[in-house]
This record gives structure tokens, sequence and C-alpha cells, in this order.
């Protein structure tokens, strides 16, 4: 009996769902983070009657004929980027973008990864970095001597030193935009890396076209609804026990059959 190989599939369809539904509700207070969704496509299908095929002498064919499907699987786990509520912190070094991008930093194998988590610190040297550590690029050193810091929309980043009247610019952050944001790989952390299905990064000044603009003592929160990940909690754990169901209902009916006489 088909049913339950099919319906085991679905089981493992919405197992699948909920784990996705988890992750998100998890980081529903992750800076930055972006929701993802669950995305299923049907197995293939086995023709006991072709469709098309021909079906008298006279040249008639079967209009439908008699597919049947052997279930579902998960195609891909899609993020979905679009922008996350502004949260003031009046902390100078957090900053939030206001449209597309992503901050560039450099990991210490060199490597250059992605993140709109813009929860930035100062390193014992004044450099920009994340809470790990890692220098935010381009590299930008804010002298010992500054007294505040301000960075503008356009991503220029401005001290004021002691007997200098006019701020001093010590440096510009940097965005960067994809063709395929959702092809970036995740690798915790808040960080993202660039893969061939993401394309290239493309640097570029905030505020200009396409890209989006800095925001100053404030971070972009996750974009998970919590009444709408709930939700698509319920949904999935119908589904889920619809399935199960499918699979008592046919064990059933297999005891039937093989107590026939």
């Amino acid at each position: 009996m088909k049913a339950l190989s099919t319906a085991a599939t679905g089981m493992l369809a919405q197992q699948t769902n909920v784990d996705v539904i988890s992750n998100n509700i998890a980081n529903m207070n992750t800076t930055g983070y972006k929701r993802r969704r669950a995305e299923f496509q049907d197995l293939l299908y086995q023709n006991i009657e072709r469709v098309g095929a021909a079906s008298s002498d006279a040249g008639t064919i079967t209009p439908t004929g008699i597919q049947i499907g052997v279930g579902v699987k998960t195609s891909n786990v899609y993020r979905i980027t679009e922008q996350g509520s502004l949260v003031n912190t009046s902390t100078p070094t957090d900053v939030a973008i206001n449209g597309k991008g992503y901050f560039r930093v450099q990991l210490p194998s060199g490597e250059d990864a992605y993140t709109r988590a813009g929860s930035f610190q100062l390193s014992p040297t004044g450099q920009f970095v994340t809470p790990e550590g890692y220098i935010v690029g381009p590299g930008i050193v804010i002298p010992q001597e500054a007294k505040n810091i301000t960075i503008n929309p356009e991503g220029e980043i401005l001290v004021k030193v002691d007997g200098q009247v006019d701020p001093q610019n010590v440096g510009r952050l940097e965005l960067a935009i994809f063709a395929n944001d959702a092809g970036l790989e995740a690798i915790g952390k808040n960080l993202l890396l660039e893969t061939p299905a993401s394309g290239a990064a493309n640097l570029g000044v905030p505020g200009t076209s396409g890209f989006g603009s800095i925001v100053q003592n404030f971070l972009e929160m996750s974009n998970v609804n919590s009444i709408q990940e709930i939700t698509s909690l319920i949904t999935a754990q119908r589904a889920y026990e619809m399935n199960s169901k499918v699979i008592s209902t046919a064990d059933e009916m297999l005891s039937v059959t093989s107590n026939l006489r």
C-alpha cells in the first residue's frame, strides 16, 4: 500500500517545517536575523495509465490518465530578506542599515563575511569590530583622543578631537549587495558567506543608488512575526497529525486484508 510511504514523506516534510519555524521563533530577538520559510515539491508520479494514450482503434485518447504521486520532499529553505524594525539603543557604535546592503566583516581566516547586525564595538586599538572581535571593513580606526563619534547616513565616521574646531573624518563604512541575497550561506554569529548562488559582492557607498543608508544609534531587529510563526506552527502540526492518521488508516486496512478468509 503506497499510502504508508507517501504519508511518511509528508511527516518528514512537516518535521522539517517545524524545525524551520522553531528556529525563527528562537531568533525573534536576534539582531539582523531574517526569517526562513520551508518550501516543498511533490515527488515522482507512477503512471498507471499514461495521459494521452490511445484508448481505441478509432484514434481516441485518454484525456487525463491515471497518475499516482508518491509523496513530498523539502525543496529548499528560503531566507526572507524584508526589512526588520529599527530600535533606538543610544549607543554611538550601534548602526543599522535602512534599505539594501550588508556590512563586510573580515574573518580571522582572511575570508570576508557579511552581516546585517550592526552592534559594533571598539577594539583596544580603536578599530570597529563585531562582538567576536572581527574587524568591520574597510578597517576604521577611531583615535583614542576622540570625544564623540558621529556616523552620517552616507557612512562617514566623524570624530571630535580637542583643539580642533571641525570634526575629523576617520573613514567610511561600506556596504555590499548581492544579486541573490537568498543564496548567501549562514554560518552563525549573524554572519553570511558569499556563494556561487548569491553572486559576487558589489561594494558601494551607503545612500547611493541601490544601497541602503546608515542609521546611527539604532539596531535592526529580527523580521520574525510571532503571530505568523505560531499560525504556521499550528498548520504544520495539523498537517503532521493528518499524515500520521493516514498511516494508521492504511495499517488498519492492511490488517483487515490480512485477516480475510
